[in-house]
């Protein structure tokens, strides 16, 4: 009951954060705004929310889970009640503000429950399916509010938002419990700073944030805002398909968590190969979409939405670095200062398109090009080459503590030889090693 009361609050959270991807043609003629102020309002939202994860994480350190989700339920649904009646540019901001504030106490208010209330080797998996599930937000972002939005109009959308909103608020604070009936629950009791350097300075916290950073910034800059414009607008898609294609990228991150947190629990040592193997087929899918000349067939679309659905799953192991990595009294903080990594860059990248496209397009379109987007898009390149550089920085460094404590983290390319040698049997060079294992318990592992 705990962890379906918080499951609710963060559907709604992810409803409410991706609210406006799908409705970024009515934002445009109802504030008449460019691509670049568009984009500004996505901007606004995920900077608050970045800014706020470790100012949360210390609340959510001190006060629980129960408090910050209700919080920020009530601050999501007064964000947007004030989108839903106002028409001025600077109030629909505010609106945006009071919503990323809400976001930024939820997802990770969720999560220490799951550490709390879930067995240790349990928890990347119960991790994988809070963020899966929670995806479900991005489906009713993507279908009913989207229909209810071209029957009923902005006003109606958005006020009936934020009643769903309330109650959800009202629902966390009648059913969560920070902790287990009999159990001693740890809070922390120190400032600000004490924490923060604490868990900056555990090289697996920063592992967690490049991973983090190289999963989920391309996913989020496509489904919270630019992606339906591209899909409509440079694909030549029909309303319904984009829809389509986006509860797919839905169903393909929700197909994909529970095996990606299985694989995380019972190979901790491993988990580093997976973040990298995500990121290059990412990479790929992009390539395919943008280098293609002219509009992709429907087929490709879906692998490519498919494919950079995988990113979700693979974000959330910088999670798991953030949980075996730090106590925790600290654990609040470790996972915002990680939360910070994928939304950071997510922000810079939404930003960094909507001013390449208008620079590349003509003055006042809203109806953007191939072209233009595929311009816009490679922007995107920046961050997966610095999260892939330092996600490989920071795994040597994740190492050198792991071998100081007695744990060597072998190459792979070695463990793959000694069981093909273990297979073939004994040979002249001696017995395979093969007692040697790749997995390992729950630690600060690579």
């Amino acid at each position: 009951m705990v962890w379906g009361a918080a499951l609710v609050a963060y559907v709604v959270a992810v409803l409410h954060r991706s609210s406006l991807g799908v409705a970024g043609v009515e934002t445009v003629e109802r504030f008449g705004v460019s691509a670049t102020v568009l984009a500004s309002f996505v901007v606004v939202q995920l900077t608050v929310y970045a800014a706020l994860q470790i100012p949360a994480g210390v609340l959510l350190d001190r006060f629980g889970s129960r408090a910050m989700i209700a919080t920020g339920a009530v601050l999501m649904a007064a964000g947007q009640l004030l989108l839903g009646v106002v028409t001025e540019l600077p109030w629909a901001l505010v609106a945006r503000v009071l919503i990323g504030a809400g976001d930024a106490a939820t997802f990770i208010s969720v999560l220490r429950l799951v550490v709390v209330w879930f067995p240790p080797r349990r928890v990347p998996l119960y991790t994988q399916t809070t963020a899966l599930v929670g995806q479900l937000g991005q489906v009713a972002a993507a279908v009913p509010l989207v229909l209810v939005l071209h029957l009923a109009g902005w006003t109606t959308a958005f006020v009936g938002l934020a009643a769903v909103g309330t109650l959800s608020g009202i629902l966390a604070w009648a059913t969560i419990r920070d902790h287990p009936l009999g159990t001693v629950h740890e809070r922390s009791r120190a400032g600000v700073l004490a924490p923060l350097r604490e868990v900056v300075r555990e090289p697996g916290t920063w592992l967690g944030f490049w991973t983090h950073t190289l999963g989920q910034f391309s996913t989020t800059v496509f489904v919270m805002l630019w992606g339906f414009p591209f899909l409509i607008s440079a694909q030549g898609l029909q309303p319904a398909q984009a829809s389509g294609l986006l509860t797919l990228n839905v169903a393909a991150a929700m197909a994909a968590g529970p095996v990606i947190g299985v694989l995380t629990g019972r190979h901790p040592l491993r988990r580093s190969w997976m973040v990298l193997t995500i990121a290059g087929a990412m990479g790929a899918a992009w390539a395919a979409v943008l280098l293609r000349p002219g509009p992709s067939p429907l087929w490709l679309l879906a692998v490519f939405v498919v494919v950079i659905a995988a990113g979700g799953p693979g974000a959330s192991i910088g999670f798991d670095y953030a949980r075996t990595s730090n106590p925790t009294p600290r654990i609040g903080v470790a996972t915002g200062l990680v939360n910070v990594g994928g939304f950071g860059a997510a922000l810079l990248s939404i930003m960094g398109v909507g001013v390449v496209l208008d620079l590349v397009s003509p003055p006042g379109t809203t109806d953007f090009s191939l072209s233009a987007f595929r311009v816009a898009f490679s922007v995107l390149a920046i961050p997966w080459v610095v999260g892939v550089v330092g996600v490989l920085v920071t795994r040597r460094s994740t190492r050198r503590i792991l071998r100081e404590h007695g744990v060597v983290v072998r190459p792979v390319r070695v463990l793959l030889a000694e069981r093909r040698a273990a297979r073939r049997g004994p040979s002249r060079g001696g017995r395979a090693a093969s007692g040697h294992r790749d997995e390992g318990p729950p630690g600060p592992s690579a």
